[in-house]
């Protein structure tokens, strides 16, 4: 990857489309509308969180000012965080399930049946992955 100086910002080249941010993002938040993580408030938060990231990316490749680069951090905060809030939903929810179809079986048992759930318990990790990328982005813009 190199960093070039545009006039209006900072880019990266060579990473192409599947390897940047935007290419995980617009694929992470096409599969949770294609699985209808819609139907529900609570099922929102990673597509707006997604979105809001993808809209300081694209005003961050046109300003790379101070104060955009904080906003990129902070939707990216909001991004990891979300990831963690829905690894605990998808979690509780297997819990619960597992807990109806076994309620003698043991906490220990019940945790690891519900970590490989109906409910992808470690899927929403993604988000925190994507944030992890989205702040690796701007470890290189730092490099002023």
């Amino acid at each position: 990857l190199a960093l070039t100086n545009a006039e209006d910002g900072y880019f990266i080249e060579g990473g192409g489309w599947d390897s940047s941010y935007n290419g995980v993002a617009i694929k992470l938040a096409m599969e949770l509308y294609l699985l209808n993580h819609y139907e529900d408030t609570l099922q929102l938060i990673p597509l707006l969180s997604i979105g809001l990231s993808l809209i300081l990316l694209l005003v961050l490749l046109f300003n790379s000012s101070r104060l955009n680069i904080k906003l990129f951090k902070a939707s990216l905060l909001i991004t990891a965080l979300s990831g963690l809030y829905g690894s605990y939903l998808h979690l509780e929810s297997n819990y619960e399930f597992e807990l109806e179809m076994k309620p003698t079986a043991g906490s220990w048992d019940l945790f690891v049946e519900s970590l490989s759930g109906a409910i992808p318990a470690l899927a929403p990790g993604s988000l925190i992955a994507l944030a992890l990328i989205g702040y690796s982005y701007t470890l290189l813009l730092n490099k002023k």
